[in-house]
């Protein structure tokens, strides 16, 4: 059982940020150094963890509010780290170095930690939680992402309709212009239908999207009049590291898996074979357990410290950030990918 306190980890990225700037130069990229080499390298010699609960840890665990406030804690820092970078742009003139460095390393930070938090927040039942997930979404200019991916992605994960799953020799450039433009007209699709199943009109209030709308341009503007055009790049910039950020994870996490369909033309019911795992400990210490995908998508509503290791679930090789890297590199990913989806569809286990 890993106690909630393991959970802050995620805190050393925005302090290697801090540090970062506070050095300059080439030292701005420290949080890329951090998150995708050593975290990596302390993947590898840590190793998999890929026991589960016990029934009775489970019950205590469920019960215990410290989990819940870990991911509650997060918001806070989220907008302290972004507003203090914005700040520091606009009472500085960083170097060209310095901006790209800035702009990645706050952009990953905010991709990794804040819309993984993001993520487990809006599968939550509660209100409160809920609207901090759209808060964080918002802070990346990606808030329909709460309802596509909820909505969306769950319900047609691993079948052609799903912009979010990529297929079977799909490289990672081709991946990000479909589920990002794919995602947000899934989006819109699905308000429209609710509305409708309200009664109520799509041009409206009730139309999250146009809220999502309206409070990030508002959003554009407040940064614009406290931080000037210098702000308004650098909040863009960061915005579109958190969603690349984002969607490589979502390429990974179901690359070429599909559902078949039965006689009828259903689709087969969503099991473990449909996300790749990672058991890697460090990994999905610093991602609250995101790694155990297949179970996420099994039971959506349950926590992150209840998600558990399946055995059918094929695995990736590596941690989450050597594939992130892998995957930038599509020659690469598909000569260690493609014969895993070879096995898998011959029903060979993917250890």
């Amino acid at each position: 059982m890993i106690p909630a306190v393991v959970y802050l980890l995620p805190l050393t990225i925005p302090l290697t940020v801090l540090a970062g700037a506070a050095k300059g130069g080439w030292f701005t990229f420290e949080t890329l150094f951090w998150v995708f080499v050593a975290l990596p390298v302390a993947d590898r010699l840590v190793g998999l963890r890929r026991r589960n609960p016990t029934a009775a840890q489970a019950r205590d665990l469920a019960r215990s509010w410290r989990y819940r406030l870990v991911t509650w804690s997060w918001l806070p820092v989220h907008v302290a780290l972004v507003a203090w970078a914005l700040g520091l742009v606009a009472a500085r003139d960083p170097t060209a170095v310095e901006w790209l460095g800035l702009t990645l390393s706050l952009g990953v930070t905010c991709g990794t930690v804040g819309i993984t938090v993001a993520h487990e927040l809006m599968h939550r039942p509660g209100r409160v939680d809920r609207a901090l997930a759209e808060g964080l979404m918002m802070l990346t200019s990606y808030s329909h992402f709460c309802i596509e991916h909820v909505h969306g992605h769950h319900r047609r994960v691993a079948t052609p309709d799903d912009p979010a799953t990529a297929r079977a020799g799909e490289n990672l450039y081709r991946f990000w212009p479909r589920t990002v433009f794919g995602g947000i007209a899934s989006a819109w699709a699905l308000e429209r239908a609710r509305l409708g199943r309200r009664g109520r009109p799509l041009f409206s209030a009730d139309n999250r999207m146009l809220r999502y709308g309206a409070e990030l341009a508002l959003l554009y503007l407040v940064i614009g009049a406290s931080y000037g055009p210098a702000g308004v790049v650098l909040f863009a910039g960061q915005s579109l590291v958190a969603i690349t950020t984002l969607e490589v994870v979502n390429y990974l996490e179901h690359y070429g898996l599909v559902r078949g369909r039965a006689s009828d033309g259903r689709f087969e019911p969503v099991g473990p074979r449909h996300a790749w795992d990672s058991s890697h400990l460090i990994s999905n210490l610093y991602l609250f357990n995101l790694g155990r995908h297949s179970d996420h998508h099994l039971r959506a509503g349950r926590p992150y410290h209840l998600l558990r290791h399946d055995g059918r679930a094929p695995q990736l090789p590596w941690g989450y950030g050597t594939m992130f890297l892998i995957a930038l590199v599509p020659p690469l990913w598909r000569r260690i990918m493609d014969p895993r989806v070879a096995a898998w569809r011959r029903g060979a286990p993917n250890k």
